[in-house]
């Protein structure tokens, strides 16, 4: 046995002590809100497919026709190949959406995020993220080089005072937050916030994932970014900002300039996703008002978006939960550490405008009989 092997055995052995390793099971999903695994039929809550639009024969049939036409994928860089002219369509409409002057769209919401930072601040520079983050944000401040500072959650006075012992001695300022934080569901009191970055000459940076199409109302950051992943059912990242913004970007983003452009079919099938997203506005209204059903039958605090967290504690517990409601035929995945707070293990529900209310009433009765609040 190889110093390799050794090395893997103990970690995974480790990460199983600790109810914490991670595998993956085979699971086919389908519309309404329906998943198969193990041969069960299952209603899923752990899918960010916000407004059921990856299923939604307009939105595959737009895919299937990028693919008869531009071929199954991009060939190569966008600065190399060239850009197929789905994606200068898609960036045009995502500025609208967003009303934003420019946009530009990257292989993934990762790499969108994994691109932006180190493209803006370096060694000199300040990063002033909120500590729940995701790993995509904190990942991009790593890799540029600049102090990175820890924000409590959403704590204005935090910012504030941190912004004030630090800001001086640095030439660039960056804040990173989230619109809707994707494992607690809540938001970034976004206002206050970008009043505060004024003050201080910091630029902020959104992570829209978990909004676009839900919660997405409200004042504009400088950097919005996002993905095309979850609430448009298809593949990508991007960033809405000035034009001068992307310019810059399509040259110093490494995470776009040295990778393989996003495939035709997903280009359309976001674009035709944005497009019934904006004319179809009950739909984009129903997560959250399913979400708010959620809570208010489980007498949890009113939901803020279309994530709710079911908070359990231990890894171990919220696994046997999540096992349990599996048996009930829901799939709501564990959420557990380093993913959140040692502690704070979780169910991560992920309500859709494909569920109907019944659905949600039969998933929050089965949490309420499995896990009674204390």
């Amino acid at each position: 046995m190889s110093s390799l092997d050794t090395f893997a055995r103990q970690k995974l052995a480790d990460l199983d002590a600790a109810a914490l390793r991670r595998t993956l099971r085979p699971t086919l999903r389908g519309a309404n809100g329906r998943a198969w695994r193990d041969g069960q039929d299952l209603i899923s809550f752990s899918c960010n497919d916000y407004l059921g639009l990856s299923n939604d024969p307009r939105v595959i049939a737009a895919a299937q026709e990028a693919l008869a036409t531009y071929g199954a994928g991009a060939g190569g860089s966008r600065l190399v190949t060239g850009n197929h002219p789905l994606l200068p369509a898609l960036e045009a409409r995502l500025a609208r959406h967003k009303g934003m002057p420019a946009a530009l769209v990257f292989g993934s919401g990762y790499l969108a995020n994994l691109g932006i930072t180190p493209a803006l601040v370096g060694p000199r520079d300040l990063i002033l993220a909120d500590a729940l983050s995701h790993s995509c944000l904190w990942a991009g401040a790593r890799v540029s080089g600049a102090e990175v500072v820890r924000v409590r959650h959403n704590d204005l006075d935090d910012l504030r005072a941190l912004l004030d012992r630090h800001r001086g001695r640095h030439r660039r300022a960056l804040i990173l937050t989230e619109r809707v934080f994707s494992m607690d569901g809540d938001r970034a009191p976004l206002p206050a916030l970008l009043e505060i970055a004024e003050a201080f000459d910091a630029w902020t940076l959104v992570d829209d994932a978990h909004g676009l199409g839900v919660v997405e109302a409200g004042c504009r950051a400088p950097l919005e970014m996002g993905t095309l992943s979850k609430s448009l059912g298809s593949y990508g990242g991007y960033l809405c900002a000035a034009q001068s913004v992307v310019d810059l970007l399509t040259s110093r983003a490494r995470s776009l300039v040295y990778t393989t452009g996003l495939p035709p079919a997903s280009a359309a099938a976001a674009l035709k996703a944005l497009e019934i997203l904006e004319a179809e506005p009950a739909r984009a209204a129903r997560p959250l008002a399913l979400a708010r059903r959620f809570t208010a039958r489980l007498g949890l605090p009113e939901a803020e978006s279309a994530v709710v967290p079911v908070l359990v504690g231990a890894a171990e517990a919220a696994l046997a939960l999540s096992a349990a409601l599996e048996a009930r035929g829901f799939l709501v995945v564990a959420i557990r550490p380093p993913t959140v707070p040692a502690g704070t293990a979780r169910l991560r529900v992920a309500v859709s405008a494909a569920h109907t209310e019944a659905q949600v009433d039969a998933l929050a009765d089965a949490v309420a009989e499995l896990h009674p609040r204390r």
